[in-house]
């Protein structure tokens, strides 16, 4: 199936049916299927071709779901990026993807046209005009776009091998790179998730995470798939009128990370009525043990999901509800029709209670980064088949004897302290068990000595806990080794984009 089949057959087997809601207005199926289907005539007149790429940079809302389908309508490939980043970041991906179309609410910063060879059409949503006369590439306007062009379903000659979307990863340890992704994988890895969440028709899904991000993208993508309605926020900036819109919008789905659901925990939540919650799904870093039990006491009747992904792959792992209290600081088994192991450095297959990498094996598995052959073969080798793509997640597990799997640390994340290789996951899971903390994050610092020393920043709740009080508390919970030499406490955690913990600046901040 392709992609752009997800719209398609919602809008075919129920077109009055309403698809997105965006602050006051209801946009049904046939709304969105007409509005894509013009833009994507647009382009293709405009020259737009199969394969060809197209730059999305749109904050979260209708324009940027009916350019995402008319981008794949006029067989092409599209590319979210976050609207709050930086010009030469931008300009860096747009060189990148050789794109020839860009979506943009911001088109000033379109400055040289010699660094966008590429570039044949800038499509402007909002008021904002490009001011200057290009010799490259035209201008249009989206709405006058929307307006002129034909609703008629353009033609298409992709099939499910072509590639559907780039979407580029945070390019913390170095530039951004592209990940891949065709069809055909979006639309296993869709189906995959939407049958372990059980999703129906009559689900309604919340999404205020970017669809930059692949984790919001996906609840646009399968809420389409499955025929369901999204109600898409521009972001989670103000707790309260989330939770007044999952009240009055009745909504079933709630997709979030760590850093929300920390808010959300800080909150009396028993002022709205969350009882339509039927699931709340957690990826991006592992939700504490502690939030994840409380938040099952909290929401009793909704189902909590607790997962692991990574944008290589999507979707990798799941805990299924029923074993959230069992084992509580598991991500779990693998998603449907994928399968994973453990290996060590040697490539020899790890067994039960041993640490390795998590190597994922599936048509979930991406197709490589764009124009980086040489990344592409360190992450996707060939698997046991002939022609077969398997993915090294570059993450360390450990899996218990029943089969279920925990995140132990990233390759390179792990903190090397007294000649002992530490879990910075470890440590804050204990840190977790301590009254008041409400968010944790633990950092290697250069130390004369250790050669690492365990860092800890800690934001709490306001409680009035001392330095001494966590060591004492780490002290029991933690192996000598591990508990952190420094402890710091902040009114708030850096983040990402995607709203993990940005480790990155913490240890940049003590290097």
């Amino acid at each position: 199936m392709l992609v752009q089949e997800f719209l398609e057959n919602s809008v075919d087997q129920n077109p009055e049916k309403t698809a997105l809601i965006c602050g006051t207005k209801r946009w049904r199926y046939i709304d969105i299927e007409n509005q894509a289907n013009r833009i994507a005539n647009a382009l293709v007149e405009a020259g737009f071709q199969r394969g060809d790429r197209a730059l999305l940079n749109l904050p979260n809302g209708p324009e940027l779901v009916i350019a995402i389908f008319s981008i794949l309508k006029a067989g092409g490939v599209f590319v979210v990026v976050n609207p709050s980043m930086k010009s030469a970041k931008l300009t860096y991906i747009l060189q990148n993807c050789q794109a020839r179309v860009i979506f943009t609410s911001s088109p000033q910063f379109l400055k040289s046209e010699e660094a966008l060879p590429d570039l044949r059409l800038v499509i402007s949503v909002g008021n904002d005009n490009l001011d200057q006369n290009a010799a490259n590439w035209q201008e249009n306007n989206f709405y006058d776009l929307s307006a002129e062009y034909s609703n008629d379903r353009p033609i298409c000659k992709n099939i499910d091998l072509d590639l559907a979307c780039l979407i580029y990863t945070s390019g913390s340890t170095g530039e951004p790179k592209g990940v891949m992704s065709d069809h055909s994988n979006i639309d296993f890895v869709s189906s995959s998730i939407i049958k372990y969440l059980e999703n129906t028709p009559d689900d309604i899904i919340i999404n205020f995470l970017p669809l930059s991000f692949d984790y919001g993208l996906y609840q646009l993508l399968m809420t389409f798939k499955f025929g369901g309605t999204l109600v898409l926020e521009r972001g989670f900036q103000f707790p309260a009128q989330i939770l007044n819109r999952i009240s009055q919008e009745k909504v079933t789905g709630l997709p979030g990370v760590p850093t929300i659901f920390a808010m959300l925990l800080q909150m009396n939540i028993s002022h709205w009525d969350l009882s339509h919650l039927r699931y709340l799904t957690n990826t991006a870093a592992a939700l504490p043990p502690s939030h994840l039990l409380r938040l099952h006491q909290l929401i009793p009747q909704a189902k909590i999901y607790s997962m692991y992904g990574l944008t290589e792959t999507k979707r990798t792992l799941y805990l299924p509800p029923d074993q959230v209290e069992i084992r509580p600081s598991s991500v779990g088994i693998p998603i449907p029709g994928t399968e994973v192991w453990l290996e060590d450095e040697t490539g020899k297959r790890l067994g039960a209670n041993q640490v390795g990498e998590l190597v994922i094996r599936g048509r979930h598995v991406m197709r490589g980064y764009w124009n980086d052959p040489e990344t592409s073969s360190r992450i996707f080798r060939p698997g046991h088949l002939p022609g077969e793509r398997i993915c090294y997640s570059g993450d360390y597990f450990r899996r218990d004897e029943e089969g279920y799997y925990y995140f132990v640390a990233r390759k390179n994340d792990f903190i090397k302290s007294r000649g002992e290789k530490v879990s910075p996951v470890e440590v804050e899971r204990a840190l977790y068990l301590m009254e008041g903390v409400v968010e944790a994050a633990v950092v290697g610092v250069p130390d004369p000595v250790l050669g690492q020393a365990i860092k800890a920043y800690i934001v709490t709740n306001g409680s009035p806990i001392t330095k001494n009080q966590v060591l004492l508390h780490c002290r029991s919970h933690l192996e000598d080794y591990m508990v952190p030499k420094f402890i710091e406490f902040c009114p708030d955690l850096p983040k990402t984009n995607s709203g993990k913990v940005d480790r990155l600046s913490l240890a940049q901040m003590n290097a």
